[in-house]
């Protein structure tokens, strides 16, 4: 099975990529939604006990959340200390059940991939982008972002530039979802090809 890890900088259209390889037929993870997931279940204790009183009703509260870990590296550390090993169990059981289901391609779609060395758990990557000016607007548009919040998010992540040189496939969402879905249909073909 070829694994494919698909990423992107915030803005370029990575959700949205990930459900044209889901509509391909693709089985898909999504990382962030296995974040959400254990916000929901398993991760809350041991958050809970991490940062006191940011549990409601056995739930994550990211409002509650949010003033333990922004802007403080060590708690922030410490956060994802309890979640990433989390989400790496399930990107595991995601990509054996896909293997028993004998699928020839599936796709982890970790935003940060390269930032943490996901790229050498992977066959191959993807990343999404566009252009500079689209993906600014893309993400002021988002409720309550501001062009603060904004750069402190691109300050986290590696340049778009260095990730486009890193990719093994590029997919442009600027040219339209029409275009983004033909580079989709283009890189499992070319992966067909090989296997």
């Amino acid at each position: 099975m070829i694994v494919l890890g698909l990423t992107g900088s915030i803005g370029m259209g990575k959700s949205t990529t990930a459900k044209m390889f889901a509509a391909e037929g693709v089985p898909v993870h999504d990382a962030d939604a296995a974040v959400h997931a254990l916000y929901d279940g398993r991760a809350a204790p041991l958050i809970e006990a991490a940062f006191p009183g940011t549990v409601v009703d056995g739930r994550v509260d990211r409002t509650l959340l949010s003033p333990h870990v922004l802007g403080k590296p060590e708690a922030m550390k410490r956060l994802e200390a309890i979640v990433h090993p989390l989400v790496r169990e399930e990107e595991i059981a995601f990509l054996e059940r896909a293997r028993d289901a004998r699928r020839r391609v599936a796709v982890v779609d970790i935003p940060l991939l390269f930032e943490t060395d996901g790229d050498r758990r992977v066959n191959a990557s993807v990343v999404v982008t566009a252009d500079a000016r689209v993906q600014r607007d893309r993400v002021l548009s988002r409720p309550g972002m501001t062009e603060e919040r904004f750069q402190s998010i691109l300050e986290k992540q590696m340049a778009d530039a260095e990730k486009r040189r890193r990719a093994h496939f590029l997919i442009d969402t600027g040219l339209g979802m029409e275009s983004a879905r033909r580079s989709v249909r283009a890189i499992l073909k070319a992966l067909a090809a090989c296997g």
